[in-house]
């Protein structure tokens, strides 16, 4: 199966999230588009404990640390959305997006269209902070109403119970983690969150 990891804005947690997920299925790991240094297939390679994961490399290797169309831009680039193929594995793929839902790849297509293109099941990442539900449901919004499939949500930070409830309540969603604020990040600790992933992925 091929699963693409996206979330509900920036830095809200998708390598984190990648890394764990990888670390779960014993998946390939793939970014296709990754703007800015260091690159986030650094990032999860370094938290990824088992020998089994290839990483494959990304399609787009940019720059400048910006929305994908400004960095290609910036570098005198046009992203196509045919320029991302699957790589070749007979593993489990975890695909990490850039950014949010909406982020642009360019004047037409957006980080989500990936996912659609390449048929991948989406897991949400939602972070936790005061304007996320709006954020999140938004976010909901536009999955529900273009009929992509979502395999489930991932919250990410201080638990808030009542933001959580009402997130469940209107998308439906399953919860496959609620991961609380991590202190330490290594190994041990993403093979620790794996195992928990575990116990909600299959029922």
């Amino acid at each position: 199966m091929t699963f693409f990891v996206t979330a509900i804005g920036t830095d809200s947690g998708k390598s984190l999230v990648s890394a764990i997920l990888t670390e779960a299925l014993k998946a390939d790991y793939w970014k296709p588009v990754q703007a800015g240094i260091p690159t986030d297939t650094e990032t999860v390679s370094s938290l990824v404990k088992n020998s089994i994961t290839t990483f494959h490399p990304e399609t787009h290797l940019l720059k400048l640390p910006a929305s994908p169309h400004a960095a290609a831009k910036f570098e005198h680039l046009h992203i196509q959305l045919d320029d991302f193929v699957l790589p070749e594995t007979s593993n489990d793929l975890v695909i990490e997006g850039a950014g949010g839902i909406l982020v642009p790849l360019n004047d037409e297509d957006f980080v989500i269209d990936i996912a659609v293109a390449l048929k991948a099941p989406v897991i949400l990442v939602a972070n936790l902070y005061l304007g996320s539900i709006n954020h999140t449901l938004l976010s909901i919004d536009y999955l529900q109403r273009n009929n992509i499939p979502v395999k489930g949500i991932i919250f990410n930070g201080d638990s808030n119970p009542e933001s959580e409830r009402i997130i469940e309540k209107h998308s439906g969603y399953k919860v496959l983690l609620r991961l609380p604020k991590l202190g330490l990040i290594n190994k041990g600790v993403i093979e620790y969150w794996a195992d928990e992933l575990l116990l909600n992925w299959y029922d």
